[in-house]
C-alpha cells in the first residue's frame, strides 16, 4: 500500500496549492490598475479582478456637441486598464500552472 501514502501527499499538496490560489485571487481584488486615454484626460481604475472602481474625466474633454469622442475615450481607457488587469492576473496566477499545459488556464 505504498501508493496510498504518495496519494495522501499529493492531496495535501493540492490543498495547499488551492489555498495559495485563493489567497492570490483575493489579493488581486485589492490591486488597482489605471488605464488612460486622451493623454490622461480620461482615467479608468479597475481592480485586479476586473471590476471598474472609478472613472475620472477631465472637464475640458466634456463637449456636449461631441459625446461620441468622450465615449470613445472611456472605452479606450477601460480597455487599457483591463489589459493591465489581465497581465497582472497572468503573472500572479500563472505561477500555479507553470509546467502544466492546461488550455484556458491563466
Amino acid at each position: 500500500m505504498r501508493g496510498m501514502g504518495n496519494m495522501q501527499g499529493m492531496m495535501k499538496q493540492m490543498q495547499k496549492m488551492q489555498k495559495q490560489m485563493a489567497e492570490a485571487q483575493e489579493k488581486l481584488g485589492d490591486e488597482r490598475l489605471e488605464g488612460t486615454a486622451g493623454g490622461g484626460m480620461v482615467k479608468v481604475i479597475v481592480s485586479g479582478d476586473k471590476k471598474v472602481v472609478d472613472v475620472v474625466v477631465d472637464p475640458s474633454v466634456i463637449d456636449p456637441e461631441d459625446a461620441e469622442m468622450l465615449q470613445d475615450l472611456i472605452i479606450v481607457a477601460t480597455n487599457d486598464a483591463m489589459e493591465k488587469a489581465d497581465e497582472l492576473t497572468n503573472s500572479t496566477m500563472g505561477q500555479f500552472t507553470k509546467g502544466l499545459n492546461l488550455p484556458g488556464m491563466f
